[in-house]
């Protein structure tokens, strides 16, 4: 891996000097391109600790990108990242932050649940083997109490009954429902979703949507990129858009729905409720 420097935020702006005692995920000054696309320009974005955070926009603002620098399956060019107050992706050497060998990545990464939008399964697996694959190899944590607690976790979405089934025998929202267990099988301090009723048939949506709930109510820090309005109307504690890779309006589901401020949200609104 490359050593690639980055420029840091000076302390104090943005989020404050404090931060990382506060937030479970913070983004300081957040900037990400892509060849000449600039595709965030400069994101600050604060999730405390048992909070739902809910990423909206058009297509091409930037969300996913977003995410995927949470956890560093994306680099930043500029800005920081941090989860549970610890840098991602990068170490401090003066005033430049160099990135960190692959492992240190791995390890960082291996604390932080992603949920993908296409499940990202692995075929020639079981469902249970899905889910205690990651605790066991990444985590060095013993077999046996992995899959005891992934039999817990598939009980807990819904899927006690197909623990020995492979993947392709799963409707896809039972695919949706292990990859949510795969990732609480990590013990994560958070637990990102990247779209993930959006490869679904709409009539499998729900039964997705409602064991996020259920993260929810027990508490659990979730970022969900979604484009489910009224899921997050419900859900979030913050609704975020983006648009254009800047985040142009932030506060609670009925601030931001029903009084928004910023022209740009009510014409996003308007387009999609």
């Amino acid at each position: 891996m490359t050593d690639t420097a980055v420029s840091e935020p000076v302390a104090g702006d943005a989020l404050g000097a404090d931060a990382e005692q506060r937030y479970a995920v913070e983004l300081r000054g957040v900037h990400k391109r892509f060849g000449h696309h600039e595709v965030l320009r400069g994101v600050d974005l604060a999730v405390r600790p048992g909070e739902v955070t809910v990423i909206l926009g058009p297509s091409g603002s930037g969300k996913s990108t977003l995410l995927r620098t949470i956890n560093h399956l994306e680099q930043v060019d500029a800005g920081t990242v941090r989860v549970g107050g610890e840098l991602i992706g990068y170490r401090r050497k003066g005033d430049r932050l160099h990135e960190l060998p692959e492992r240190e990545i791995l390890r960082q990464r291996s604390r932080i649940g992603f949920v993908f939008q296409n499940f990202n399964l692995f075929p020639h697996l079981t469902v249970l083997e899905n889910v205690a694959l990651a605790p066991t190899s990444a985590q060095r944590r013993s077999r046996a109490a992995v899959r005891t607690e992934a039999r817990a976790l598939l009980a807990r979405v819904g899927l006690a009954d197909k623990a020995d089934q492979y993947p392709r025998r799963l409707s896809g929202g039972q695919q949706q429902r292990v990859a949510i267990a795969r990732a609480l099988a990590l013990r994560p301090s958070v637990v990102l979703f990247d779209e993930p009723t959006s490869a679904l048939d709409p009539e499998l949506v729900g039964e997705v949507l409602d064991v996020i709930r259920g993260l929810a109510r027990d508490g659990a820090t979730l970022v969900v990129v979604t484009h489910e309005v009224g899921f997050a109307r419900e859900v979030a504690d913050t609704v975020v858009l983006l648009d254009q890779g800047r985040i142009v309006e932030q506060g609670p589901p009925g601030r931001v729905f029903d009084d928004p401020r910023h022209e740009r949200t009510k014409a996003f609104l308007a387009h999609v409720l």
